[in-house]
Parts: C-alpha cells; structure tokens; sequence
C-alpha cells in the first residue's frame, strides 16, 4: 500500500488533526458540563436582595417591605429576612399596577410602540460582545420586558450561557437557520426556547449558521429566493413580534449575510469596543467595510435607518493611561453616539464566565464584595442607559 504523503514527509495531515481534537475536546466539555450541571439538574436564577429586587421593579426599598409586609412578597426566611426571586417581581409589579390603575410598572410595550430590536455587534473577537449582549438580554428581562434572544453566532457562546449546549443541546433546524433557510423553512415559534431566567426566552445558535453564508450566494445565483437575504431575519421575526418587547442579537464577528441581516432587522444598533489601539484600527476597517455594503444593501431596499446607534466601550480599565486617552479618543469623535457609561472589566465577569453564569446569577458571596459591586454597578449603568434609550423611542420617560 504506497503510505501517504503526509507519512512520507513526516508532515501532519490538518483536517485528520483538527476532526480528532475537536472530537476529544467535545467530549471533554461535555464530561466538564456533567460536573457542573448533573444530567438531571438544569440551571436556576438566583433569587435576590430586597435591595436588588426594588431597584429591578422601579421602587424604593422601603416601599417594597411594605408591599410585601400587605402579603404580595416571598415568605420571610428564617432569620426574617426576604429573598425576590424573578417570578416574585413580577407579581408585585402587577399587584402595584392594579393599585394605581395605571401600567406603570409592567414595562410590556403599549399600543403604538414597536418592537425594539438591538443588533449587538463588532468585527473584531474579544470585544465582549456576546458578553454585553447577555447581560443586556437579562437585565431587561429582570426589569420586567419581555425579551427574546437570537444567538447568531456560530460559536454559539450566548447559547452556552443560557444553558444550551451547541454541540449537545441544539439540534439540526433548530438555530434561526430553521426559520430562514431557502428551502422548506420551519415556523419561528417552534424554534424559540423558555430559559430559566422569567421573561427571557431564547433561539440558540451552533455551526449550522454558517449554512446561511453557504446557501445565500446559491439562492441569489438562481434567482430562487422569495424573500433577499437581507430581509429574512426581519420578516420572520414580525410571527412573534407580539410576544416580546425587546430583541436582542449576538451577531457573528464578521461581516457577512447573517450579520447583513441583523443589521436590516434591527431597530437600534449597538457597536462594542475595546479601547485599544489595535482594536479601534480594526473597528475603523469594519465600518468602512459596513458602510459600503449596507449602501448596497439599501439600493436594493433594505433598511437602514435606525431609532439610534451607539458605540459601547467594553472592558475598560480604569487606571489604564492609553485606554482612558483612548476613549477620550473616541469621545471626541463619536461625541453623542457614544454610550456615556464604559462597560469595566472584571475578573468577576471573567470568573462567572467559567461556569458559564452572568454576574446576574452568580452569588455575590463568591467574590471579594468590592470586586463584586464595581463589576455589577458597571453592569446596570450600561444596561439602564440602553432601557433609557428603548423607553425614549417608545416616548416614555
């Protein structure tokens, strides 16, 4: 038998290398995700302070107390103290509604305010961007919206924190792909996914996406396609739009159809950055790049025009001389388009990460307390800022 050339030339063979490590590597993860989260267990939000739970509902904490002392609360604990869970929040939002007879407290769009939905987006990887999207997602949900989450990234990193597995959990059609394929689409309501998290559900991403960036040039080659790649994402969001008040994707670091797409559904837009040089020269060739093709896109009837857009500097650090100049860089420039609150990095942030939980589920006891406060005050800043501008462009206060 002639040996092959990789043999003859002591060389490796890549693909051979590259199918043998991933297989060893996926099954290591998964073994990894049995001692996180047993087969049987599944993945719970933590419950929360009276103080956390009256700043997500709108109210001061007192007034929370007496609510909960009129019987609308959790039960006391042992030592008398009350913990929130998500669902209790929820409840005493309405109860507070019916009160003043007013929908003051459950945020739930309005009749005339449209779907809000927010592209979360950079070229670059280590932006933060699947980061910041998560908990944007879930802070929303907290405050009480309704909130869907689009995993458009085939690494599928948002998916794992939510508790979705890729290479386990999410199944053939069952990212957004299902729904926007060319041929035999599935119904977007069959797709979407509850999380453990109330008022956040999610459509789950893995490599299947990539499907789309394959079969697009075929389907515009042939002239087949009903519906242009641009407008696919749009068009199947609007079956469900009456479920949710807000969207929010984590598209893929590159610019190409399923990003294109995102970006011609999308209300609002929200560009991450992280402030260093390198960084910001990239970005520079990423807007270039995005500028000219949405150009195209827009001659041929896309949408392009948005409720606002605006750059998010992520992972910042403080008491780092170049980032601060950095940023002051891109403040004078960007001015206004700029988020006024920087997204601080964290080894809080980080450390959730690594059993794969947002700074919203971990327990503030895990962590040195300073650590732990500065990264989620970070957090809610960013995070309200952005509900500022959602309830603006509805034309509430």
């Amino acid at each position: 038998m002639q040996p092959s050339l990789a043999l003859q030339d002591d060389q490796e063979h890549l693909p051979s290398l590259l199918a043998t490590d991933a297989k060893e590597l996926s099954y290591q993860l998964q073994q990894h995700q049995a001692k996180i989260f047993p087969p049987l267990s599944q993945k719970t939000i933590r419950t929360f302070s009276p103080a956390e739970a009256a700043a997500f509902i709108g109210i001061g904490e007192g007034y929370l107390r007496q609510v909960a002392a009129d019987g609308h609360g959790p039960d006391p604990l042992a030592n008398g103290r009350r913990l929130y869970s998500a669902t209790d929040m929820d409840r005493i939002r309405r109860v507070l509604d019916e009160r003043n007879g007013t929908p003051k407290y459950v945020p739930a769009r309005r009749p005339g305010e449209k779907l809000q939905i927010i592209s979360v987006m950079n070229f670059k990887g280590g932006s933060g961007k699947t980061t910041t999207a998560a908990h944007l997602a879930q802070f929303m949900a907290l405050r009480g919206y309704r909130v869907l989450a689009v995993d458009l990234d085939p690494q599928a990193s948002l998916s794992a924190l939510f508790g979705h597995q890729p290479e386990f959990d999410v199944g053939e059609g069952e990212t957004i792909y299902g729904a926007i394929r060319y041929e035999e689409p599935r119904p977007i309501a069959d797709i979407v996914r509850a999380t453990y998290t109330p008022n956040l559900h999610l459509i789950p991403g893995n490599l299947e996406l990539m499907e789309f960036e394959h079969e697009t040039p075929k389907a515009m080659a042939s002239g087949t396609a009903e519906t242009m790649f641009f407008a696919r994402i749009g068009e199947v969001l609007t079956e469900i739009e009456s479920l949710y008040d807000v969207v929010v994707i984590d598209c893929p670091p590159q610019l190409g159809f399923l990003t294109m797409s995102a970006l011609c559904a999308a209300t609002s837009v929200l560009i991450t950055v992280h402030p260093q040089m390198l960084d910001v020269m990239s970005m520079s060739q990423f807007l270039t790049m995005t500028s000219e093709l949405m150009s195209v896109v827009e001659k041929a009837g896309g949408r392009t025009s948005y409720d606002w857009m605006r750059y998010l500097v992520t992972r910042f650090e403080p008491n780092d001389g170049p980032q601060s100049q950095m940023t002051g860089f891109m403040r004078a420039i960007f001015g206004n388009r700029m988020l006024h609150n920087a997204m601080v990095k964290s080894t809080a942030v980080a450390d959730a990460g690594v059993t794969k939980q947002t700074l919203y589920e971990v327990e503030r006891s895990q962590f040195t307390r300073g650590t732990y406060d500065r990264a989620l005050e970070s957090l809610n800043l960013v995070n309200g800022e952005i509900e500022a501008h959602i309830r603006s462009t509805w034309g509430r206060k």
